[in-house]
Order: C-alpha cells, then structure tokens, then sequence
C-alpha cells in the first residue's frame, strides 16, 4: 500500500520483505568504456535498465575533443535528464541551445524536445528513466553501422527516438 505524505502518493510497495536485504551493487570505474566512436566519444554504462529492472539507466558519457551530439529531437516513454560532471555542454531546451557546466542539471520529460552538443573532452551524467535498452542503441551508433533510410527509420522507432 502507497504512504501519504504532503498529499503525494509514494509509489506501490515493491519489496515485501519485513527484514530487508544485501541486494546493493558498485560499479566501479576503470577498464575499457563501454562503447566508443571514432571521434572519441566514450559511454560507460553505470547502471543499465536491465540491472535496475527497468526503474532507469545511468550512463557517464564523455565527448571527445571535437563538437559532437544529437540534434534536437524527443521520447514518447522516457524522461532523459542530464548533470554535467566537467566542461561545457549545450544542451537544447526546446527553444534555444544553453550552455551547461559542472553541477548543472537538466531534466527533459517525455514529448520534450532536446539536444546535447559537447567537445573539449567534457563529461556528463546521462539518464533515461524507466530504464530503457538504451545500450543497443548506443553501440550501433559507435559502430557506425550504414543504414538505408527505412532502416534507420525503424531503428530510430525501436528506440524511441523522434527527430524534429
């Protein structure tokens, strides 16, 4: 059963348990990234949809030297939000492209047009909530994989991904 407070519903109890239980995890940092392109942009996965049973994924990606990002576009079933860890980020908030730096955080909820453009070596924390398969799409966007129009099309579909 949900609890009141301040007249806001906490969600539905999932765990059912009267003790608790030793189900935390670390991820550590190290190692090789999870994906990488050819322009130097690197994504570490630091808890994926599928280790947090859907509730959200959280990446650390870090851009290479040169500019790079996707250009404005929106999710239907994910909130994407967005906390710079070091350098300068512009991110599009549906109107205009503003510049984030450290500490800065950003929150796009579903249908929200945005876009991310960075460079300089700068580093962001990227989250989608619920927790999407976002991975696949990620690395077939590393691997630069060519796709034909329709194909892109239903890749772009398949994960949620709308250009404006």
């Amino acid at each position: 059963m949900s609890s009141l407070v301040r007249g806001r519903h906490y969600p539905e109890d999932r765990y059912h348990g009267e003790t608790g239980e030793a189900t935390a995890w670390l991820h550590r940092p190290g190692g090789q990234p999870d994906t990488q392109t050819r322009g130097g942009v690197t994504c570490e996965y630091l808890a994926t949809g599928e280790q947090t049973e859907g509730r959200f994924g959280l990446y650390r990606w870090s851009f290479g030297a040169d500019e790079s990002g996707p250009d404005a576009h929106f999710h239907r079933a994910i909130s994407e939000q967005f906390y710079v860890l070091s350098g300068s980020v512009r991110i599009f908030d549906g109107k205009a492209w503003v510049e984030a730096g450290p500490g800065d955080f950003v929150y796009v909820p579903e249908g929200g047009i945005h876009g991310f453009r960075g460079g300089d070596f700068a580093q962001m924390l990227l989250m989608f909530s619920p927790g999407a398969p976002r991975e696949e799409y990620f690395e077939t966007l590393a691997r630069g994989e060519p796709m034909d129009p329709e194909e892109r099309a239903a890749f772009m579909l398949r994960h949620d991904t709308y250009w404006v």
